[in-house]
């Protein structure tokens, strides 16, 4: 049976599923997500941690967010393709990339946050909710 949620990596060596739904999905305007994307926001999706399985060994690389709490981002040791984002704010929670999905129409963002850092090149959905800062206040 197919996992309602799974991706993977560009190489595939780190592949991930869920059935479970997520907690939270949203559009990251920051600018950590900006730098470490390359874009102009990072869509996310958020599932308790212990709801996703993970094959493969993904690497983390821990900075200091905007919030001034740490973030930890997991990537493929291999081909280097960012997955995951753990946040000190939200323990327990795993953060999954949209663009990793298999099937990235699974995605439904809830809102865009962090706008107070969004570029203005960037033409954000004006039907989801936005927030200047982080959604948890």
């Amino acid at each position: 049976m197919k996992s309602k949620y799974a991706g993977a990596c560009l190489c595939g060596e780190v592949r991930y599923e869920s059935d479970s739904e997520p907690a939270f999905s949203g559009n990251c305007h920051c600018k950590d997500c900006q730098r470490s994307s390359g874009g102009s926001f990072t869509p996310a999706m958020f599932f308790a941690e212990a709801s996703v399985s993970i094959s493969g060994a993904p690497k983390y690389f821990r900075s200091t967010g905007d919030s001034g709490r740490f973030i930890e981002r997991g990537f493929c040791p291999s081909c280097r393709s960012q997955l995951f984002t753990k946040l000190e704010m939200m323990p327990g929670v795993l953060g999954i990339k949209a663009g990793t999905l298999d099937d990235a129409s699974m995605f439904n963002p809830r809102l865009d946050f962090y706008v107070s850092s969004a570029q203005h090149w960037d033409h954000m959905d004006p039907r989801l909710p936005k927030s200047e800062k982080s959604p948890q206040g």
